[in-house]
């Protein structure tokens, strides 16, 4: 009788955890990035001032499991644009970004971020640490940052603003870090990505 009840008890918790499993894997919630919503904004500073432009989001798919976000979205490199100069200087400009001195679009198209994890922070139910792999010039590091993220059933929306050391993926043209005697030539080494991302739910 005995062995009888504990055989059930033994498959009462087997169901039990996989209706549980089931459960979480039920509210894991599928998001496309809805590319032409999405922005991310670009600033590289110098000694003697600053630039700015934007990069376009090529694709990108995000799933959300109870407050856990996952997910991975590619940069095209090839559409690095600079708004604050126009004409000749804006054309020089974009062209040096483009070429091997920076990140080499030629040959690196895409640049990709994948989310390792995200985890609430903070007193707000929307603020989150986002932890994550940025692979620039075929070149993969950690990075972590802050970030607010909302989502419902049918749209899931980001805001951050992300500091990256460019050294960190061999792109070094014009860093005090690496040469001497730069004088007003020098270029920081950290640019910032302010990105404000929009993604619609997936059917299904």
């Amino acid at each position: 009788m005995k062995s009888i009840n504990k055989s059930l008890l033994n498959v009462a918790a087997v169901l039990m955890i996989a209706l549980v499993t089931f459960a979480f894997k039920g509210a894991e919630k599928q998001y496309a990035v809805e590319v032409a919503k999405t922005n991310v904004k670009w600033t590289g500073e110098k000694v003697t001032g600053s630039h700015w432009g934007t990069v376009k989001v090529k694709e990108g798919t995000l799933s959300m499991d109870g407050d856990q976000l996952s997910g991975t979205f590619i940069l095209d490199m090839t559409s690095i644009d600079v708004k604050d100069l126009e004409g000749e200087y804006k054309g020089k400009l974009e062209g040096h970004l483009k070429s091997e001195d920076f990140f080499g679009v030629e040959k690196y198209e895409t640049s990709k971020f994948e989310i390792i994890k995200a985890y609430r922070q903070g007193k707000e139910k929307n603020e989150y640490k986002v932890v994550g792999k940025l692979t620039i010039k075929g070149i993969t590091k950690e990075i972590k940052f802050p970030a607010t993220i909302d989502a419902d059933k049918n749209v899931l929306t980001a805001k951050a603003t992300v500091k990256v050391d460019r050294t960190e993926f061999d792109i070094r043209y014009g860093s005090g870090s690496f040469f001497d005697n730069l004088g007003d030539k020098t270029i920081y080494d950290e640019f910032t990505l302010d990105i404000d991302l929009s993604a619609k739910a997936v059917a299904g």
